[in-house]
């Protein structure tokens, strides 16, 4: 016998898919790019704090020259990039250096992490900077280049006295965009960059089979 209360039901369940429908779009983004939301929090924490480990590193330190360029020239060489998607199979995360050296590679991210390090143990000093699409390790000398200089930068993060700097970076949209396609979406494994597409196709197409059914009954009592 059918339940008499079921079409109510799927009246009801039509009309939640319907007022919800950005928010389901959200949630099934978040579950391809995250299927355990907790790293992106924990990211962001640890990007706060970057979890700089001067003993972890120290199995490095006799192989390396003095000259903080050197330094950061044997460190970039010894951990070679790759994306978070090829990494830790997401568009972002920030790693441990425990992390770090366990897989062998990593983003600019983990590089820095492993330079601060470095220079913690060293001795040398050092600063963390920021842009929208780069973080990297300043030292006295430093030269500048077109992603690692103060003009891109947004925030500077001083180890030593725990100051943090913020100001407006003078980057390009375009290039911000372009790190962002690389980073994000042309970096993304096949089956996840599938499944995301299919899925929002999959809720864009029952929203306009909704929208039409919905249409033609307010037409037939018309």
């Amino acid at each position: 016998m059918e339940d008499s209360r079921a079409p109510g039901r799927r009246v009801a369940a039509k009309k939640v898919f319907r007022r919800y429908f950005p928010l389901f779009i959200i949630l099934w983004i978040v579950f391809v790019l995250y299927p355990n939301p907790m790293n992106f929090f924990l990211s962001i924490h640890r990007s706060a704090n970057l979890g700089v480990d001067p003993g972890a590193v120290e199995f490095m330190l006799a192989d390396l020259p003095s000259e903080p360029a050197d330094v950061e020239r044997a460190v970039l060489a010894a951990i070679p990039y790759s994306y978070d998607w090829e990494v830790y199979g997401m568009p972002w995360y920030f790693p441990t250096i425990d992390q770090v050296f366990e897989r062998g590679r990593g983003d600019c991210k983990a590089r820095a992490l492993v330079l601060a390090s470095v220079f913690e143990a060293m001795g040398i000093p050092y600063v963390i900077n920021w842009s929208p699409i780069h973080v990297w390790v300043e030292y006295e000398g430093k030269k500048p280049n077109p992603v690692e200089n103060p003009d891109v930068r947004m925030i500077r993060q001083d180890p030593e006295t725990g100051e943090v700097q913020r100001q407006m970076p003078q980057i390009p949209v375009s290039q911000v965009a372009d790190s962002a396609r690389r980073g994000f979406w042309t970096s993304m494994p096949e089956i996840r960059r599938a499944l995301l597409i299919s899925g929002l196709a999959a809720l864009i197409a029952a929203r306009v089979i909704l929208f039409v059914g919905s249409r033609r009954e307010r037409m037939s009592v018309a």
